[in-house]
């Protein structure tokens, strides 16, 4: 089996399966009580959140574990509405974002609130100038998408960082850094980030937990209400063995960053020039050295994206028709037609998202498939 779907989902690295294993099994008290157990859940807790916060230099207690990153945005977003609502009922976001932000924003503007939806150019990326013009006096949180989850595509971080501050300070800066945490270098204070959210199952942690950085002094309010847990921000008992699992990925993440991506370059690199070299191919994206490594999208026109889906997978291999939140809605993707590409195109997307696992080798088979697969079905496509 040949897994390119890593933007998805990853698989669990052994270490953190393990880890998990003895939380649930050993040490599996309750870290609000006094007990020896309950306190060793806590130690793995707070170590957790030191490997988190070190990784984006940030401090363990500005970290908040969640249900993953859905929770996280939604967090960020409704609970600055309500933390914020004096200071205005402004806020901006872009039109890539992944659906646990457009819809919340969404569900703001029917109660209120308004939201100002930047666009993109043809390669993904949003307008400084544009962002700037945006931010009002009544501006009070900012979300964008720092690694695209269908294209790959990076926004400067630390730009629209700059921007804002300079254009109104008391504007909080929000991150869906889903697709970046631990693949791509993050600094939450050179990049003037507030409130920044991941999710541990991108990194080959467990899923159903995620973290949401804030920034000390915010007035965000919480989500989930009940037992004051996590410093009153976050009710109920916390997840100690989705935590502890979550800190040994983000650690294997961290450690490794350099080494992975060059690694995971060299994969896409292989797979890319492999496809372009096959005719009416296009990257939708920047490319190779300005995109992330870990996500290739790629239209194979004159061909519908499942049939090729489904061809690869009979073969072994596993890539997606795009966002794996939108792979069943019979639409064309809103990133790609966000980036202006006509729908012809847009229908024959591929997603191919890498690990540190995948290999070249896996590319060069999948690319021999791809050779072989793509001009048989354009065939029987002219035919019908």
């Amino acid at each position: 089996m040949i897994y390119f779907d890593n933007a998805a989902t990853t698989r669990c690295m052994p270490k953190a399966a393990e880890k998990m294993t003895e939380m649930l099994c050993e040490k599996y008290g309750n870290p609000a009580s006094v007990s020896v157990l309950g306190l060793e859940v806590e130690k793995e807790i707070r170590r957790a959140s030191e490997i988190l916060a070190n990784g984006i230099r940030a401090n363990a207690e500005e970290i908040y574990f969640t249900s993953g990153g859905t929770e996280g945005d939604n967090w960020a977003i409704y609970g600055t509405a309500e933390g914020y609502q004096r200071n205005g009922k402004h806020m901006i976001t872009t039109q890539i974002e992944h659906p646990a932000v457009k819809n919340p924003m969404k569900a703001l503007e029917q109660k209120g609130y308004e939201v100002t939806w930047l666009g993109v150019d043809a390669q993904g990326r949003i307008s400084a100038q544009e962002l700037a013009a945006a931010i009002r006096p009544d501006t009070i949180l900012v979300s964008v998408i720092l690694v695209n989850n269908e294209t790959g595509v990076v926004q400067n971080a630390a730009e629209i960082g700059r921007i804002i501050k300079e254009k109104n300070p008391n504007t909080l800066f929000h991150v869906d850094a889903v697709q970046a945490f631990g693949k791509y270098p993050i600094d939450v204070n050179k990049m003037h980030i507030d409130l920044l959210t991941m999710s541990a199952h991108k990194i080959h942690g467990p899923k159903g937990v995620g973290m949401l950085y804030m920034r000390k002094g915010l007035k965000v309010k919480p989500l989930i209400l009940g037992g004051g847990q996590q410093k009153g921000q976050r009710a109920g008992t916390e997840n100690g063995a989705g935590a502890a699992a979550l800190g040994v990925a983000a650690e294997a993440a961290f450690a490794h960053m350099k080494e992975n991506i060059e690694q995971i370059k060299k994969v896409k690199k292989t797979l890319m020039d492999g496809i372009l070299a096959m005719p009416d191919t296009q990257v939708n994206g920047v490319g190779l050295q300005e995109d992330s490594p870990y996500v290739l999208n790629v239209t194979f026109k004159g061909l519908r994206s499942e049939v090729l889906l489904h061809t690869l997978e009979s073969k072994g291999i596993f890539v997606s028709a795009g966002s794996a939140c939108d792979s069943r809605k019979k639409v064309g993707s809103p990133v790609l037609t966000a980036m202006g590409l006509p729908f012809a195109q847009i229908e024959g997307a591929i997603r191919f998202s890498f690990s540190r696992y995948n290999t070249v080798e896996e590319a060069e088979t999948c690319l021999r498939a791809l050779e072989e697969s793509v001009p048989f079905l354009r065939r029987i496509n002219r035919e019908r």
